[in-house]
């Protein structure tokens, strides 16, 4: 038995998910005749308080069309410098928009609105123009943290004060909601433009969907189809979305309890030298200075233990809705060997 923990990606179709998948009604995506696809954007649209969403083959895409959408090439986005659109997206924000980023240094990957304020660019022609800000929430490399929404209503005041387009890399937004106890609604009311992967806490194979309002996502499709995103019949995917939806929001809490039980028991290992916060299903944490990480990740690989690294000396471990109680049980008592 193969314990993976590397990411929330590595699930699989549940026998559920499987079932309306295979029986979903299907149509040319590329014509709009796809109803179950337009049924999800229908569905995540609404629930954000939004006038239109948009299906994509993953979230890394969804976030270079809202960069596209929002500037203009030779703009700067503003975004942490733990920011999964900078480390992990394959400099895309140059590639695909040819606008760079200002990266500001902020606490696990979240930032205050007067920072914001120091990091927007002088209204001069040889600056950049600052046009978006970007958000993640929960922050990926800030070991899943979720920001304070508080925070969020005084960042969006200084963009509006300053004319600035907000986005937010919700890939892991469901896991902040159920912690924070938020509504999809409340983001909505804030940011410009919204993208939710279903491929990450909630098990789906595939998908992730952009919201925003009409005038903003006029070119989204546009967009979408440069970038080689656009699909035939999407609506076996777009299914098990809507399934997941229905069924793997609230069971995230599952999750969130097993990697606080993880953290707990790596923060009493003399091998550990901190453990991050841990607030939703990301456990991050650094060896001390006289353990090599090598060593330490091929002797969980040796039983069967999947973790990654994630640079920095900091590894990561990654619960899902697949990492079952028995699996949670073996990794706590292996961690005890150490």
């Amino acid at each position: 038995m193969t314990i993976d923990l590397r990411s929330d990606t590595v699930t699989k179709p549940s026998k559920g998910m499987l079932k309306v998948m295979l029986s979903a009604e299907v149509g040319d995506d590329v014509f709009r005749e796809d109803t179950t696809v337009n049924e999800l954007e229908t569905v995540v649209a609404k629930m954000f308080g939004k006038e239109t969403a948009l299906f994509f083959p993953s979230g890394t895409m969804a976030n270079q069309t809202a960069i596209k959408l929002h500037t203009q090439p030779g703009d700067q986005v503003i975004c942490d410098k733990y920011a999964h659109i900078y480390n992990y997206e394959s400099g895309g924000v140059a590639f695909n928009s040819g606008v760079s980023c200002n990266l500001i240094d902020g606490e696990r990957g979240m930032f205050t609105a007067e920072q914001i304020k120091q990091a927007i660019n002088p209204n001069a022609y040889y600056y950049s123009k600052t046009s978006l800000v970007e958000i993640e929430n929960t922050t990926n490399k800030g070991g899943g943290a979720c920001w304070d929404f508080n925070e969020i209503l005084k960042i969006k005041q200084v963009c509006n004060e300053n004319n600035l387009g907000i986005h937010l890399d919700g890939a892991r937004l469901w896991n902040a909601l159920v912690v924070k106890n938020e509504t999809a609604q409340q983001y909505g009311q804030v940011f410009d433009t919204i993208s939710v992967c279903f491929s990450k806490g909630l098990g789906c194979p595939v998908g992730s969907v952009l919201i925003g309002d009409h005038e903003i996502m006029k070119d989204a499709i546009r967009t979408r189809k440069v970038f080689g995103g656009n699909m035939r019949q999407a609506g076996y995917l777009a299914a098990a979305a809507l399934y997941a939806l229905e069924n793997n929001i609230g069971r995230l809490t599952e999750d969130h309890q097993k990697a606080k039980e993880i953290g707990e028991m790596l923060s009493t290992l003399s091998v550990v030298k901190h453990v991050e916060p841990i607030e939703t299903n990301i456990v991050i944490f650094e060896l001390s200075p006289d353990v090599d990480e090598e060593q330490f990740t091929q002797k969980l690989k040796e039983n069967n233990i999947l973790i990654i690294g994630m640079g920095g000396g900091k590894l990561r471990m990654v619960t899902h809705l697949d990492y079952t109680d028995a699996m949670h049980e073996k990794v706590l008592d292996f961690i005890k060997t150490f």
